[in-house]
C-alpha cells in the first residue's frame, strides 16, 4: 500500500512538472514572438509563429519533459534540505535541453546567439518548476519521497 501511495505522489509530482514545463513554455514563447523577434531582429533565425505544428510539438516536449523533471525531483530532493541538490537536478535537466539546442542551432545555422538564449531558457523553466514543486512540498499538495526502502 506505501509503495502504491509512493507512486500517486510521483504521479502528482509529475504532473505538476509538466503543467510547470508548459506554462513556461507558453510564457516564453508569447515572448519570444511579441517581444524579442519584433525588437531584436538579430535574435530571431527564422521567420516563428506562435500556432503552428512545430510550435505544438515543442510544447508537447516540453511538458513531457516537465513530467520526468517532476517525477525525478521529488527524489532528488527526498526530504533532505540540501541545496546543491535542488540545483544540480535544475541544471541538469536545464542543461541538457539547453546544450542540444545550442549543439543543433550551431550545426543548422551557424550562429549561437538565439539558441544561447533558448539554452537559458530552458533553465528557467526548471527552476520554475523546482519553484512550483518546492512550494507544492511545503504547501502540503505533494509529499517529498520518503526513502521507505531504507
Amino acid at each position: 500500500m506505501e509503495l502504491m501511495a509512493e507512486r500517486l505522489e510521483s504521479l502528482k509530482s509529475g504532473i505538476i512538472g509538466s503543467i510547470s514545463l508548459g506554462l513556461a513554455f507558453l510564457f516564453t514563447s508569447l515572448i519570444n514572438v511579441l517581444w524579442l523577434a519584433k525588437y531584436f531582429p538579430l535574435l530571431t533565425y527564422q521567420k516563428v509563429e506562435f500556432l503552428n505544428l512545430q510550435m505544438l510539438l515543442s510544447g508537447i516536449i516540453a511538458g513531457f519533459s516537465g513530467f520526468l523533471f517532476g517525477v525525478t525531483y521529488r527524489y532528488i530532493i527526498r526530504v533532505d534540505t540540501n541545496p546543491h541538490l535542488k540545483t544540480g537536478g535544475i541544471w541538469a535537466f536545464g542543461l541538457v535541453r539547453g546544450l542540444t539546442q545550442i549543439e543543433v542551432g550551431w550545426n543548422v545555422n551557424n550562429t549561437l546567439l538565439p539558441f544561447l538564449i533558448l539554452a537559458g531558457e530552458s533553465i528557467f523553466w526548471f527552476a520554475l518548476a523546482a519553484i512550483i514543486l518546492d512550494t507544492a512540498i511545503l504547501l502540503g499538495w505533494l509529499k517529498p519521497f520518503s526513502s521507505i526502502y531504507k
